[in-house]
């Protein structure tokens, strides 16, 4: 007879690194005072559910949002450490601000595409609005692209990839232990997640703000 188990993955508590606006990536930011306040939040989302088994990854925000969660949970026998559930690696925008982003590469395009045009005579002030313009459509491609990458770090299409391959080793490892399981991940390892069990579109997947505070939960039939 089949029974079902269940998912339930949800992204850690803000950071000092999210509430500064900086691009976090695989730096081990740790929990900000509201981060904590989130994690109790999930703690006590899921208090009344159950599961055998949990996962995190190897920073120490997933692994305290996981702690906080755990307390309730005398049930849960064994935690596994996967990094295909961090977060996407940022590689040299890794603990930038996205201010300092947005102005670097604003004047780069600005050279670039602007270079000896008219628009070379505008004022200082209408130089800076460009530049500020250009650097935030940059930041927007590689922020919420799907398949471009920062310099030496992960587009979305490469984080689908390793997400995709520990979803597949989880059901096996669900049908086999016949196991409900807590997955304390990411913000973008989470949007790859949602796209694969939701079947999302490209779109979908690049508009998604994914909540400090929200679990998500999925079923599998075993």
């Amino acid at each position: 007879m089949k029974k079902t188990f269940k998912i339930y993955i949800f992204r850690h508590g803000e950071t000092t690194f999210n509430r500064d606006k900086r691009f976090t990536g695989f730096k081990d930011a740790k929990l900000a005072p509201e981060g904590i306040r989130h994690a109790k939040i999930i703690a006590k989302k899921l208090k009344n559910k159950k599961f055998q088994v949990a996962f995190q990854t190897r920073l120490s925000r997933s692994k305290d949002t996981l702690r906080e969660v755990l307390k309730f949970h005398p049930e849960c026998k064994m935690i596994i450490e996967d990094d295909r559930m961090i977060e996407r690696n940022y590689g040299d925008l890794n603990g930038t601000t996205h201010s300092m982003f947005i102005k670097k590469m604003g004047k780069k395009l600005y050279n670039l595409k602007v270079h000896g045009d008219i628009i070379t005579a505008l004022e200082p002030s209408g130089r800076r609005e460009v530049e500020k313009i250009l650097g935030e459509q940059e930041y927007a491609l590689i922020h919420r692209g799907f398949n471009v990458p920062p310099p030496h770090g992960e587009s979305f299409a490469d984080v689908e990839k390793r997400v995709k391959s520990f979803i597949k080793d989880l059901i096996v490892f669900m049908k086999g232990e016949r196991a409900s399981v807590a997955i304390s991940a990411h913000g973008n390892s989470i949007r790859l997640f949602r796209k694969i069990m939701e079947g999302a579109t490209i779109p979908e997947t690049c508009s998604w703000f994914i909540p400090y505070d929200k679990v998500f939960e999925y079923r599998i039939r075993a």
